[in-house]
C-alpha cells in the first residue's frame, strides 16, 4: 500500500491552495449536509492559504529549504489540540457493529478532527474517501509511496486529487535504508528470502513515522479480504501495533469502518457513486501493493492470492496490520488452535464422497507404484489456507464430474509434520499444489499454473490421461 498525507478543501489552512479553490467549490459547493451547513463555509475561507511545502503532484519540484527537519511526518503532524478524552474502544466496537461505513466514517472524524487521516492504498479503499466525503466534515488522506508502484497507481492517485480536490502528500522510505538494502541483496531479493525485510524498508517503518503526527487513522481492511489473518478485524480499536502523537502502546487508534462489508458491496457502492477506480482492476488485479509483488488473481483464486504468490498464504501481510494478525497467525498456521507439531483443528475441507482421503503411508504407497491401474489427481492442501478454502468449490465439482471416469480425485493434508515430506517428495512450494499420478509412471506431475476453476482443472487431466 503507498501512504501519504492528503487532506479535503475543508481541513486546516496550511493543507490548502488557492490554486485548488475552484475545485472545491465544484466538488462540494452543490453538497450540503444539513446538520451542519457551516462548514463549507468555513472550510472556504481557510482555504485560502496553503504552505509552498504541499504542491500537486505535475508541479515543479521546488528547491528544499535545508532548515525543515527530513522528517515527513515532522512536517504534515496536526496541530496538538486538546487530548482526547479516554474511551472503551472494545464497547464502541461493539455498539457499532452492525452501524454502516458512513455512519462508523462520521463519527470517526467528529471525535479525532484533524488529529486522524485515512490511509489509502491506491486501491478500492477510495471508498473511504468517498465515505469522508459524504459526511460533509473535513478529513485528510495519507498514502505510502514504497517507490515501486504500478504506473496506473501514480496515475489513479493524481485522478483522485482531481476527483475530490485534495492533495496527497506522500510519506517515502528512508533513502539510507533502500540503497543498503538493494546494494547488499539486490533488488529483487524477496523472491529468494521472503518479502518482510523489504516491506519493514519501504512500507512499515514509514507508516510509523506518519502515525506518531497522528491520534487516530482510518483503513480499508475487511474480515473478507483475508480469512486466515484479518478474519476478526474490528470496526474501531486500539492500535496493537503502532504509537500515535502522545507515544506509546495505546495512544493510536485504529478505524476500519469496511470491516463487515463485502467485497462485492463496496464495488456496488463505488459504482452507484460514480467513484473513480484504480485501471489495474479492469486488468484482473483485485489487491494491489508494489507491482514486483503484485498480479492479477485467476478464476478460482481467493483475491489475496494476487500478492507474494510464491509464498505460503500464512505470509500474505506486508506488517501494516500485524497487529490484527491471531497469534496461531503469527505461528504460521492460520486459523484455528495451534498444536505442538504445527497442525490445527480447523474443520477439514474438500471432504465429499468423490475426494480420497490419503494417509502419509497411503501417498507413499502412490508414489512407489510405476503401473497404477488408474490415473490419481491429489490436491496437496492446508485446512486453514484461504487458498484452498477458495478453490474447495471447484475442486469438489472437479471430482463430482470425473467421478466413473477412470480418474481418482484425492487429497493429502500437507500441512504440520507432513509439510518437510511433502516438500521434498511431492514437489510441494506453497498451498495448494495439485498433482496428477499417470498410470504408468512413478513420477507424479505437478499443475503449472494457479488457475483453478474446472475447466482448467479439467484441461490439464484430459491432457494426461
Amino acid at each position: 500500500m503507498a501512504l501519504a498525507f492528503s487532506s479535503s478543501p475543508a481541513i486546516h489552512g496550511s493543507l490548502s491552495s488557492s490554486h485548488e479553490q475552484s475545485k472545491v467549490g465544484s466538488q462540494f459547493g452543490s453538497f450540503q449536509h444539513l446538520d451542519r451547513p457551516h462548514i463549507l463555509s468555513a472550510s472556504l475561507n481557510v482555504s485560502r492559504r496553503r504552505s509552498a511545502a504541499v504542491k500537486p503532484l505535475n508541479a515543479a519540484e521546488p528547491k528544499r529549504n535545508k532548515s525543515i527537519v527530513p522528517s515527513a511526518a515532522t512536517i504534515v503532524a496536526p496541530e496538538v489540540g486538546d487530548k482526547v478524552e479516554e474511551e472503551d474502544y472494545e464497547k464502541l466496537a461493539k455498539e457499532l457493529e452492525n452501524a454502516s461505513p458512513l455512519e462508523i466514517m462520521d463519527k470517526a472524524l467528529a471525535k479525532f478532527g484533524n488529529d486522524i487521516a485515512i490511509a489509502f492504498s491506491g486501491a478500492e479503499d477510495v471508498a473511504l474517501i468517498e465515505y469522508a466525503r459524504l459526511t460533509g466534515r473535513p478529513f485528510r488522506v495519507f498514502s505510502l509511496d514504497t517507490g515501486r508502484l504500478n504506473p496506473e497507481t501514480y496515475k489513479f492517485f493524481d485522478t483522485v486529487e482531481r476527483h475530490y480536490g485534495i492533495h496527497i502528500e506522500y510519506m517515502f522510505p528512508d533513502a539510507v535504508e533502500v540503497q543498503a538494502l538493494v546494494r547488499s541483496k539486490g533488488l529483487f531479493s524477496f523472491y529468494e528470502d521472503g518479502h518482510q525485510e523489504c516491506c519493514r524498508v519501504r512500507k512499515v517503518r514509514p507508516l510509523r513515522r506518519a502515525l506518531k503526527g497522528l491520534r487516530a487513522w482510518i483503513t480499508g481492511q475487511r474480515k473478507d479480504q483475508s480469512p486466515g489473518t484479518r478474519s476478526e478485524v474490528p470496526v474501531v480499536q486500539v492500535d496493537p501495533a503502532f504509537e500515535g502523537l502522545d507515544g506509546g502502546l495505546g495512544s493510536l487508534v485504529k478505524w476500519n469502518p469496511v470491516a463487515n462489508v463485502d467485497g462485492k458491496d463496496i464495488w456496488n457502492f463505488l459504482r452507484a457513486m460514480n467513484v473513480p477506480v484504480n485501471l489495474l482492476h479492469s486488468q484482473g488485479y483485485v489487491s494491489i501493493g508494489c507491482e514486483p509483488c503484485t498480479r492479477p488473481v485467476l478464476p478460482g483464486q481467493h483475491e489475496r492470492e494476487g500478492r507474494w504468490w510464491w509464498e505460503d498464504a500464512k505470509a500474505k501481510e506486508c506488517g501494516l496490520h500485524k497487529g490484527n494478525l491471531k497469534q496461531d497467525t503469527l505461528n504460521g498456521n492460520g486459523n484455528g488452535a495451534v498444536h505442538a507439531n504445527g497442525s490445527t483443528t480447523v474443520a477439514d475441507i474438500f471432504d465429499t464422497k468423490n475426494i480420497v482421503s490419503l494417509s502419509r503411508p497411503g501417498i507413499e504407497n502412490l508414489l512407489k507404484l510405476d503401473d497404477r491401474r488408474e490415473p490419481w489427481l491429489v490436491v496437496l492442501y492446508a485446512p486453514w489456507c484461504q487458498f484452498c478454502q477458495a478453490m474447495e468449490g471447484s475442486y469438489v465439482e472437479l471430482a463430482e464430474k470425473l467421478a466413473g471416469s477412470g480418474v481418482k480425485v484425492a487429497k493429502f493434508r500437507a500441512d504440520g509434520d507432513q509439510k518437510t515430506f511433502a516438500q521434498k517428495e511431492l514437489q510441494l512450494g506453497s498451498f495448494p499444489t495439485i498433482l496428477f499420478f499417470p498410470k504408468n509412471s512413478t513420477r507424479p506431475i505437478k499443475y503449472p499454473t494457479e488457475n483453478r476453476d474446472v475447466d482448467s482443472l479439467m484441461a490439464f487431466v484430459n491432457a494426461l490421461r
